[in-house]
């Protein structure tokens, strides 16, 4: 057991492939998040899907036996919402995104819309499970008057339990080879989630630990956040990639219960 790890305080939960792989949950997440509880300490469940609201993981989780509120997650929503308050108040924004993500910008304040108009001031896109060919054909027209392009998260694919489908960053790819645009990502592997979480929660960044299955997203959210990072080969990520990477995570383990154990021996 790695003394650093045994003094995390604040885990920072990647979910799809590191806590559960579509409806099936892994073995040993309940027991982990049982135990950080009882220990004192806090657990926050970050994720990149922009596809549906908070609500909706929400009753994810608790048909998976996780008693969760809405207060336990930050999304890659959420950064992006602060971001654009914080650099385009007030602009009209095309949402290229799911019902659920428009209308949460929309309820926090933004002006948007996913009607392609003349008067549009920024692409705003997340991962869009309800993506159509004339979306993407107003993404096209619209970059093609080079306004502000933002996007939730650069990942290339979202688990599933029989494999991929492609995420926000494969559809920005697609983009980029009809436009030559590139959007300016808000989600990991950007900091800005576990700043918030660490604020949020009220901890140093000592005290935090970011677990995830992809290097370039989770591991390397964590890097740049400069925190602590555990990177699980449950889900996407491979040890080759860890070979391959630049960004190295600072633990590596096989999945969640290979964590609790450790965790538990240290204890012992």
């Amino acid at each position: 057991m790695n003394n650093e790890l045994q003094g995390k305080k604040l885990f920072l939960l990647d979910m799809d492939g590191t806590i559960y792989l579509g409806d099936s949950l892994f073995d040993g997440t309940l027991d982990f998040l049982d135990y950080v509880k009882k220990s004192g300490g806090k657990y926050m469940f970050l994720t990149n899907n922009s596809s549906k609201g908070l609500d909706k993981y929400v009753e994810k989780l608790a048909k998976l036996g996780i008693v969760a509120t809405e207060d336990d997650f930050l999304s890659s929503v959420h950064a992006t919402s602060l971001y654009l308050h914080k650099h385009y108040e007030g602009k009209k924004m095309y949402v290229l995104g799911t019902k659920s993500f428009l209308n949460y910008l929309a309820l926090d304040g933004h002006n948007v819309t996913d009607k392609r108009d003349d008067d549009i001031d920024v692409l705003v896109m997340g991962f869009d499970t309800e993506l159509t060919f004339k979306k993407l054909e107003d993404a096209c027209i619209l970059l093609g008057k080079d306004i502000p392009y933002i996007a939730t998260n650069p990942d290339w694919v979202c688990p599933t339990e029989w494999g991929y489908v492609p995420d926000c960053g494969s559809v920005s790819t697609m983009l980029k080879n009809a436009t030559g645009k590139w959007p300016l990502f808000i989600g990991k592997p950007e900091p800005a989630m576990i700043e918030l979480a660490i604020e949020k929660s009220k901890m140093t960044k000592e005290d935090a630990v970011i677990i995830g299955d992809r290097l370039y997203t989770d591991i390397a959210s964590g890097v740049n956040a400069g925190i602590s990072t555990i990177f699980v080969l449950s889900g996407e990520g491979t040890l080759s990639d860890v070979e391959a990477s630049e960004k190295k995570p600072t633990f590596i383990y096989k999945n969640i219960r290979e964590i609790y154990n450790d965790l538990v021996r240290s204890k012992e």
